[in-house]
């Protein structure tokens, strides 16, 4: 069966919402993993957009940004993203997903400087809630490019906290849950250890070897004990997507393996 490495991501990202979850749904890729969920084995689970919208269905219509007109049709709620960040406070979100420039070791993040943040050499668009949605969500569900460049031992800026320096950093600095709970790649997926919250390569896409994540990581990798292959799309699983993106706008118009 023929699908895009981004049709892969979505899947991916989509098996890791549980029913009855509130998922913090953010743009592009998570909208249409959140739409997956829904429609095979989360149908229960609810989506808070960053525009302020609650939705407990997916919209059937592509979403360019998550304010369209499509998104707020049947929408339970729509308020504000500060109504959102309160319940996330509260400990009312169960995963969150954000994307970044930069990652380490510690699934730190980076949206806000390449460089000294004093004198940087690019500055980026900065937190837009990312930080929230890191410090706050039960865990933190992270969607990047894997790029040697962005996969760093330390990120140049952390402007969304991961697993700190790693250990027990996030109790030492206050925050009471979350953390990273998956890293997925163009490559694969990890997720952090049991002993010190180190990011850990758990399974690698068909068609990628474990030299190729190496070689595009920028510190020394660690592999799961049971270190698998990603499970491919199923039909259904694409089905969905491509009902949704029928010309592959946010998911490549080539599809192959």
């Amino acid at each position: 069966m023929s699908y895009t490495t981004e049709e892969l991501m979505v899947v991916a990202a989509a098996r890791e919402i549980q029913d009855h979850e509130v998922v913090f749904v953010g743009m592009r890729l998570p909208m249409l993993a959140f739409a997956v969920a829904k429609k095979t084995h989360a149908p229960n689970a609810v989506g808070f957009y960053e525009c302020g919208i609650v939705r407990d269905f997916p919209s059937e219509t592509l979403l360019y940004t998550m304010g369209d007109t499509p998104n707020v049709i049947g929408a339970q709620w729509c308020t504000t993203t500060n109504h959102l960040m309160y319940l996330m406070q509260q400990g009312n979100v169960d995963a969150g997903f954000i994307g970044g420039a930069e990652i380490d070791k510690y699934g730190n993040v980076n949206t806000s400087y390449i460089g000294n943040h004093e004198d940087p050499v690019l500055k980026l668009p900065g937190s837009g809630g990312a930080a929230d949605i890191a410090s706050l969500s039960k865990r933190l569900l992270v969607i990047m490019n894997h790029e040697k460049r962005r996969f760093k031992e330390r990120v140049d800026y952390i402007t969304s906290p991961g697993y700190g320096d790693g250990g027990g950093w996030r109790e030492e600095q206050g925050l009471p849950r979350g953390g990273i709970g998956a890293l997925i790649t163009t490559l694969g997926l990890m997720r952090p250890d049991s002993v010190n919250n180190e990011l850990e390569l758990i399974s690698v896409h068909p068609g990628v070897s474990v030299d190729d994540v190496k070689e595009h990581t920028g510190w020394d990798l660690k592999l799961s004990s049971n270190l698998k292959e990603t499970v491919a799309p199923s039909k259904e699983e694409l089905e969905v997507i491509r009902n949704i993106d029928p010309d592959g706008f946010w998911t490549g118009k080539k599809r192959g393996t």
